[in-house]
């Protein structure tokens, strides 16, 4: 293409030139003659100044003006639920104590029936290396076995899996454990599709309250006795939500860097969330819901790929309550492949702007709760921390800065507090959540920001409703390694040396590099060390050299 375009570019600036010599100069050809060469430089000169001061600096320092904006609130944000947590720190103010709490005691009249019934359900797809863990761990929970039920919800495509599971729900059912396994002749819904379903069985009716775990998440036994009894004394509580520990954090850096973000978004948003608003999104698994709650809220729904969070705000709007528990902890596994963790990414802000998009005017028009967490949920759950961080994110530290070093008039208008002060503080409060990374924080915060280009893409498509938006890619954990199966509508296959190469990540790297030699050969600053850093590492995850 380029082949064919470059003549026809330079016949339209010869034409061009020639157009201006013709206006200026008249049709004297002796006049003419050595006008293009000066006419040449004198338009490159002038337009290039015009370009520049008319429209290139007023467009980058209005991007400047509104990503300093972004920064002040992101900051007044991350203080804010900083300061909940050490609240909650410095007051002991724990679960117990704002909610009743008292343990499951066993009734010398009624026996096991003064427990309530309780359904764990365990949605799997192809999970061959995990299922005996989760199944097993369930099926383990400490409660009377006959107010309990297990139901394992096998959307397994693969006949040999299949087998397995049978086996192994079998082998419970043979130790007294009251265990189903339901399967579809269809993945309509994916997970949500699969939880909806498995809720319409008649036994169902008989439970009170359902666990829900994911295929690689283990309960320790005594996860009900301590999460169950807010849910019976609170009848306003409609959630309880665990936090999740990492079995594999130790794997890769990756899966430290990840460690370190889940670890701050479980100690930071949703501890001041529980604290402050008794409202947080659902994690999908490790919570337990109260039946009735789910029923008002209309129960699951799969119009988008956060059917948790969906759920979470249905039921919040109507005024339940949530509860998280920062001590209860479940063990889970984090995606140890770089383009798993780009999938999740994807679907993890494609998801949440999407169901903004749908969801802000069922917010606005609601009257069961308060104008402040109407506000709340609009502006800081969604707004902020779902939509407008991703977008500062990748626009100021990826795009801005590095053009910056071409505008020195940009570049004076960026004050050190933004580009120093502010990120060192908002990094240090995310440190703070797991301290064994403090020395890691360098690459925690160049991969955050190679993560933002794919988060701001999937928000982008989420607001837009883009062709990806309901994009789902099942992760299969195995332990110590990571398959990533796509569906079959989104499969597309590569093969060669180039499978493990990330253009868009390689291109966003060659292009900060070359900003960075500039800044070495021209600039007056030392932001070229950063963009360097930054550069490679783009580069790096473009070649797939991250993760295992």
């Amino acid at each position: 293409m380029a082949l064919f375009l470059k003549p026809l570019i330079i016949f339209l600036h010869d034409s061009w030139l020639a157009l201006l010599s013709l206006l200026n100069y008249g049709w004297s050809s002796e006049e003419a003659a050595g006008v293009p060469k000066r006419l040449q430089a004198s338009i490159k000169t002038t337009w290039g100044r015009q370009l520049r001061s008319s429209l290139m600096v007023p467009l980058f320092k209005c991007l400047v003006a509104f990503c300093l904006i972004i920064s002040l609130l992101v900051f007044i944000e991350g203080v804010y639920m900083n300061l909940v947590v050490l609240y909650v720190k410095l007051f002991k103010r724990k679960p117990e104590k704002v909610y009743k709490w008292e343990p499951m005691q066993e009734d010398i009249e009624l026996g096991d029936e003064s427990y309530p019934m309780v359904l764990v359900q365990i949605p799997m797809y192809n999970e061959k290396e995990v299922l005996k863990l989760s199944i097993g761990a369930a099926c383990r929970l400490t409660w009377p076995l006959d107010r309990l039920i297990v139901q394992v919800l096998d959307d397994s495509t693969d006949e040999t899996i299949k087998e397995l599971v049978n086996t192994e729900c079998a082998k419970w059912e043979n130790k007294g454990v009251n265990i189903k396994c339901e399967r579809r002749d269809n993945r309509n819904g994916y997970k949500a599709g699969a939880l909806k379903q498995g809720m319409k069985h008649n036994y169902v009716k008989l439970c009170n309250y359902v666990a829900i775990f994911d295929a690689d998440f283990q309960p320790e036994p005594d996860y009900l006795q301590r999460s169950v009894p807010f849910l019976v004394h609170n009848p306003n509580v409609a959630l309880v939500q665990a936090r999740w520990r990492f079995i594999n954090a130790n794997k890769c850096l990756m899966t430290r860097i990840q460690e370190m973000s889940l670890n701050y978004h479980f100690m930071a948003e949703q501890e001041s969330g529980s604290t402050r608003h008794a409202f947080f999104s659902f994690n999908g698994t490790a919570g337990v819901w109260r039946m009735a709650a789910m029923e008002e809220a209309g129960g699951w729904n799969d119009r988008t790929t956060v059917e948790d969070m969906d759920l979470a705000i249905r039921a919040g709007i109507l005024g339940w309550k949530f509860v998280f528990l920062d001590d209860l902890t479940v063990k889970s596994e984090l995606p140890s492949k770089f383009k798993a963790f780009r999938f999740q990414q994807h679907r993890w802000s494609c998801g949440p702007a999407n169901l903004f998009r749908k969801m802000i005017m069922e917010i606005i028009r609601n009257k069961r709760v308060t104008l402040w967490k109407k506000l709340y949920l609009i502006y800081s759950f969604f707004f902020l921390r779902k939509i407008v961080v991703h977008f500062f994110t990748f626009f100021f530290y990826c795009v801005i800065l590095p053009t910056s070093v071409f505008f020195p008039e940009v570049r004076l208008c960026i004050p050190a507090w933004s580009t120093f002060y502010i990120p060192s503080l908002i990094t240090l409060f995310i440190v703070i959540a797991t301290p064994r990374s403090f020395y890691l924080v360098i690459f925690w915060v160049l991969f955050e920001n190679v993560m933002s280009m794919h988060r701001t893409k999937g928000t982008f498509i989420g607001i837009l409703e883009g062709g990806r938006v309901n994009e789902w890619v099942v992760t299969e954990k195995l332990g110590d390694a990571l398959k990533t199966k796509l569906l079959p509508q989104i499969v597309k296959p590569r093969n060669g040396c180039f499978q493990s190469m990330n253009s868009k990540e390689i291109m966003m790297g060659t292009y900060i590099l070359c900003c960075a030699c500039y800044g070495v050969l021209f600039g007056d600053t030392l932001l070229y060390l950063y963009l360097f850093m930054q550069a490679v590492a783009f580069l790096v995850s473009g070649v797939g050299f991250v993760g295992t």
